[in-house]
Parts: structure tokens; C-alpha cells; sequence
């Protein structure tokens, strides 16, 4: 008999589980650490510390214990952990810079997840596979995938995932310049965040709508919602959260003229970035620091950020980020 099957042995994964459910993810994440000191962790607790893990931004731990977790699960022939063990490999590798790679793992989570008839697993499945199509400009498939992850969050009575979903298509819609769309789908994010209760969700989806409402140009209720956000995040304990809401204050800061603060914005949001490994975060912030740079007379150094975040879309295969930043940079915005 291993360790994992005496009496008492789920006891840590239901604290941690409760937890999990609460958002105290760095908590969730000590009960793991505190429990694998005295025995060999099961296959379920290993990835519930994977996902509390990637929840506070430690993507390389993540990785690692959602990796041994799914050669448990493979091992013993539980194709429902291996399914959720993908579907979390898919995430970390999406968030590392690895579109390619997170799309065939997530590709083989949902095809478990629908032989299964998991309808949660094929939501955030789909709901992942789409952040991938969107980042590499498939705009239509995106959505498409999108709005199938929706039906199933909805059908389900999901907050998170119904947030999580209206989130990221308020982004396409957004980077689309659909207002009235993207309006919508963020408003329904935040909605469905505030009715789950978890600050760190919310954070997310108040960025949102204040990124949106950045790119329209009202400057004073983004720097409102940005408040908010912040707020939120410091509560949830949410350090890449706060790194992106540095992200968006380098944004406001760039379009009323503070270049030096929108490089000290950008580039307190990029460290953050590269301990993590977010490429994505990383690319976005080299990004404005490039066009607050160039704008502030700084060309030394805004040549360097303008191809550290051409490189970074392109190793993400980011097309639409990277015409986007060329366009912006080429008019001298």
C-alpha cells in the first residue's frame, strides 16, 4: 500500500481543494508543500498544487507538478486526470510562449474531455484552444471557440469560467474595434466575476474593461477601473495581475504624454514578467516602453525595446500584436 492510500490520506486534498474554491491559492499552495514534505504526494494533489501553483504565477512549478501528475494518471489509466493534466500543461505552455505546444496538448484534452462527455473539462478546453487561435490571429476560430465554452459554462452555472470566457472575447472584440461588442462582453465579465466572489477573477475583468476603455480613449474611467483592479489584486495576492494592471498604467501614461512614467510603469511590469516567464506580458511591455522611449528621445533605447517585442510576438506567433505594434510604430504612435 503507497503512502497515498492510507486512512486519512485525502484529508490534505480536501483542505487544499476548499482552498482552491475560496482563491487562496498561495495558501492552497502551502498546504501542498506542507503535506509532500511527510509523503509522496498522489496524482491529485500533485496537480491541485500545479494549478494553485500556476494561479500565483510560478509557471516552471506548475509545469513540473502537473508533469508528474500526468505520468501518475497515464500510468494507472485515468483518462479523467489525464485530461485535466493537459488541459493545465495547455495553459502553462500557452502563458510560457508556447503556442504550438499548447495547442496539441489542449487538442488532446478536449477530444478526452468530449469521449468522456465532461462537459466542464471540453469548456475550458475550448475556452484555451481559442486563446491560442486569437493569439495567432485566427479571429473567427477564436470566437467560434469561444462561444462553444460559453453555452457549457452557462448550461453548467460556471461563474468562473463564464467570466473567464467574456473576458477573452472582450479582448478580440476589442483588438477587433468592435465597441459595441466588446463592451458587452466585458460588462458580462465583470458581472459574472462580481457574482463569483473571488477578487483575483474580478481583477482580471476590471483590467479588461479598462484596457477597452483605453483604446476609446476615455482616460479618466480607465484610471478608475485600473484603482479597482489594483485594489483587487493586492487583495488576491495576484502578482502577475498587478504587473499586467503596470502594463495598462504605462498605457494611460503614454497616451497623456509621461513618458518617463510610462517607461518606469512598462518596466516594472516586464520584470515581473521575466521572473515569471509570461512571454506574452513580456512582449506587450516592451512594446510600450518602445513607443514611450522613442517619444521621450531615447532612440538607443527604443530601438532595443521595439525588437525585443517584435521578437516576442514572433516567437508567439502573435501576427495580430505584432501588425498591430508595427503600424503604431511605423506612424509614430
Amino acid at each position: 500500500m503507497s503512502a497515498t492510500d492510507l486512512p486519512g490520506a485525502d484529508e490534505p486534498l480536501q483542505r487544499a481543494s476548499e482552498l482552491m474554491e475560496r482563491g487562496r491559492f498561495q495558501e492552497a499552495l502551502d498546504c501542498f508543500f506542507a503535506e509532500s514534505t511527510h509523503v509522496a504526494p498522489s496524482a491529485s494533489l500533485l496537480l491541485l498544487g500545479a494549478t494553485a501553483a500556476t494561479r500565483v504565477g510560478t509557471l516552471a512549478l506548475g509545469r513540473s507538478l502537473a508533469s508528474s501528475a500526468l505520468e501518475l494518471f497515464r500510468a494507472r489509466g485515468d483518462a479523467d486526470g489525464r485530461m485535466r493534466a493537459l488541459n493545465l500543461l495547455g495553459v502553462i505552455a500557452f502563458e510560457l510562449g508556447r503556442p504550438d505546444e499548447a495547442e496539441t496538448v489542449l487538442s488532446e484534452a478536449l477530444t478526452v474531455a468530449r469521449e468522456l462527455r465532461d462537459t466542464l473539462m471540453a469548456a475550458r478546453a475550448s475556452n484555451n484552444l481559442a486563446s491560442v487561435a486569437h493569439l495567432q490571429g485566427r479571429a473567427h476560430r477564436a470566437t467560434t471557440l469561444y462561444r462553444e465554452a460559453l453555452v457549457d459554462y452557462e448550461r453548467l452555472g460556471d461563474r468562473r469560467g463564464t467570466a473567464e470566457t467574456y473576458h477573452n472575447l472582450g479582448i478580440v472584440f476589442r483588438q477587433l474595434g468592435d465597441w459595441r461588442q466588446a463592451d458587452s462582453a466585458t460588462g458580462k465579465a465583470v458581472r459574472h466575476a462580481e457574482l463569483a466572489a473571488e477578487s483575483g477573477l474580478l481583477a482580471l475583468a476590471v483590467s479588461g474593461r479598462a484596457e477597452l476603455s483605453l483604446d476609446q480613449g476615455e482616460l479618466t474611467r480607465a484610471g478608475q477601473e485600473l484603482e479597482r483592479a489594483e485594489r483587487l489584486a493586492t487583495e488576491a495576492g495576484d502578482e502577475v495581475g498587478l504587473a499586467d494592471i503596470e502594463r495598462l498604467r504605462a498605457l494611460a501614461a503614454l497616451r497623456e504624454g509621461r513618458y518617463d512614467d510610462a517607461l518606469r510603469h512598462a518596466g516594472a511590469a516586464q520584470g515581473v514578467a521575466e521572473r515569471y516567464g509570461i512571454t506574452l506580458l513580456k512582449a506587450e511591455c516592451a512594446a510600450v516602453a518602445a513607443r514611450a522611449a522613442r517619444a521621450a528621445g531615447r532612440a538607443d533605447l527604443a530601438e532595443r525595446d521595439h525588437a525585443g517585442a517584435a521578437a516576442g510576438f514572433r516567437r508567439l506567433g502573435a501576427t495580430a500584436l505584432l501588425d498591430r505594434f508595427e503600424a503604431q510604430w511605423q506612424a509614430g504612435h
